[in-house]
């Protein structure tokens, strides 16, 4: 039997449906229909209040990227609307599943320049994998469940839906909630070419000096299993992307480190070495190639991905496959001989133990016992306290590097970051969400004080929700990874790069969040346990080193197998040897 009901309240019964627990939002005039209809169900879902639309859309982000499931976000019109740009693009860029209301003006008043009217579907549609204006009620469940569909099938990504007053007030008749589950001309499911897994297994079964390239669709598919068993199997070492971190555990014998500008030396020099590649899940980016005339010249390249558009798109490939990671990966390793590759193992010794050496002490066990520390020795000891078992959350920068290469990971869904669109001010609302999603593990947001500054009033959020994240804001006065490029390719000309901070202990003690400062590196192991030891938030402030860098490094514009070890000296193997 059916009832009447309002499109406000029929939305809130169709994030129910689809299991929503929480939403990510902003009120205003456009959106408040739905406001006071969520009044009414605050005992079913939860609702952040965020103090910016930009801190509901990378929460929203967090919490889908540290659970797998939807973030959903609801903000009001024109402003409200324009200020989730920035994340929409960034869940577009780095597949994250997110679904966002935008409130609308009234629709007798579209088109006039109402108050707070902007062409929100216009504005979107680049930026976001499917974009839709609700002007009727009676368009709300339909309109959801595709929403949700789209956002989290095939290659995820961000939906907009922008809700007129119109429907969100509007009557219709409730006669309940169906999902969608097909889409004509959307086939999220491809099904796999067995001549292309044929193909793929005759290319692995013959190589000499394979390598596997691990991205973030591994992480999407949850094929974490799959990579594992296929590298075991044929003895395959594996490189990741920076968002296919954690998708293999870091102590995993055949797991060599992460590719890419500031990945490490063994992945990226064998990258120009192997014979095969097999590329899962990842598009070939250019952080990740450096100059494509020169990537991987004597490799023949397997590629599997679900968005067909990445395939051949960057790097071209001798066998590509379309389909789920997990999919094809399951498929494929009956076809994979057993296979044994001490040789080609070894081959990576060499430059793990030239980036020790030249790297690593320097970074993560430096000689100094006094003073200012250096961003990998901090990750380190933070990583290692926690049991290698935390999320790591980060912003963007050398921070984020940092992060990468020296937290160690043994969970998967274990590193959150802004990969393609590179969003400072990321780190602090996404470790809100992560921290909401996943409330029994150790949220760590790792972030420097430039990205800090960009959305630090999400300190009220956490504030108000008690929410424990522990943040870490490595301090260095400066924009730091812009001052490394000025260092490296402009002279030392510092423009407009150094920064005068503030107190942020006492900005979080305004809140209620409890914090210090860390001056020195014997300070540094008491903190991080004050720090750990309580379940509640917690900034620990760390007086980092102003000119630490980030190495090795790949010049913009270099092979990937061009390494810098430091501002003077490249590696070159037979000087190592």
């Amino acid at each position: 039997m059916s009832e009447l009901i309002s499109g406000a309240e029929a939305m809130l019964r169709c994030f129910l449906a689809e299991g929503t627990d929480t939403i990510f939002g902003y009120p205003g005039g456009a959106i408040m229909p739905f406001y006071d209809k969520l009044y009414d169900y605050t005992d079913r879902l939860r609702h952040i209040l965020v103090r910016h639309e930009q801190g509901a859309i990378h929460a929203a982000q967090g919490y889908a990227r540290a659970s797998g499931r939807t973030g959903v976000v609801s903000v009001t019109s024109g402003p409200g609307a324009t200020n989730v740009i920035t994340g929409l693009s960034d869940a577009l860029m780095d597949s994250t599943p997110i679904v966002v209301i935008t409130g609308q003006v009234g629709v007798a008043t579209l088109g006039t320049d109402a108050f707070q009217e902007t062409d929100v579907v216009g504005i979107v549609q680049s930026i976001s994998k499917w974009a839709f204006q609700i002007r009727r009620a009676e368009e709300i469940p339909a309109a959801v469940a595709k929403a949700f569909y789209i956002a989290s099938t095939g290659r995820p990504g961000p939906v907009v839906l922008d809700v007129t007053k119109d429907a969100q007030l509007g009557m219709m008749e409730w006669t309940g909630y169906k999902p969608v589950k097909y889409i004509r001309s959307y086939n999220p499911d491809p099904e796999i070419n067995p001549a292309d897994l044929a193909d793929a297994a005759a290319l692995l079964n013959s190589a000499e000096r394979p390598l596997i390239l691990a991205g973030h669709g591994i992480t999407i598919a949850r094929a974490e299993q799959q990579l594992t068993a296929l590298a075991e199997k044929a003895d395959i070492p594996v490189g990741a992307t920076m968002l296919g971190l954690s998708a293999m555990p870091s102590d995993h014998p055949l797991y060599k480190g992460m590719l890419g500008m500031h990945g490490n030396i063994g992945p990226n020099y064998n990258t120009n070495k192997a014979d095969v590649i097999l590329a899962v899940g990842m598009r070939f980016d250019d952080r990740v190639t450096g100059d494509t005339s020169r990537y991987a010249p004597d490799a023949k390249i397997i590629h599997i991905d679900i968005d067909a558009s990445e395939l051949n798109k960057n790097i071209r490939a001798t066998t590509t496959i379309h389909g789920d990671a997990g999919k094809v990966l399951n498929a494929l390793l009956p076809l994979i001989n057993q296979a044994g590759r001490e040789e080609w193992l070894k081959s990576f010794d060499e430059p793990d133990k030239v980036e020790y050496e030249t790297v690593v002490k320097r970074e993560v066990f430096p000689q100094e016992t006094v003073g200012a520390m250096r961003m990998g020795e901090v990750t380190r000891r933070i990583s290692e306290a926690t049991g290698n078992e935390a999320i790591c959350v980060t912003d963007v920068g050398q921070n984020q590097m940092m992060g990468a290469r020296y937290f160690k990971f043994t969970k998967p869904r274990s590193l959150i970051t802004s990969g393609g669109l590179g969003t400072m001010g990321f780190c602090l609302p996404a470790a809100i969400g992560a921290k909401l999603a996943c409330p029994g593990r150790k949220v760590i947001a790792l972030m420097g004080d430039g990205g800090f500054q960009m959305t630090m009033q999400e300190l009220g959020t956490i504030m108000e929700n008690g929410i424990g994240v522990k943040i870490v804001i490595m301090n260095n006065n400066f924009l730091g990874n812009v001052r490394q490029w000025q260092e490296l390719f402009f002279n030392s000309r510092f423009s407009a790069t150094p920064m005068l901070n503030p107190d942020f202990v006492a900005i979080a003690a305004a809140y209620g969040i409890d914090g210090e400062s860390v001056v020195s590196r014997d300070e540094l192991d008491g903190a991080i346990d004050r720090m750990l030891a309580t379940d509640r938030p917690y900034l620990l402030n760390v007086n980092i080193e102003s000119t630490d860098m980030v190495f090795p490094m790949v010049a913009p514009g270099a092979a990937i197998d061009d390494i810098m070890l430091n501002v003077s000296t490249k590696y070159k193997p037979e000087t190592h040897e």
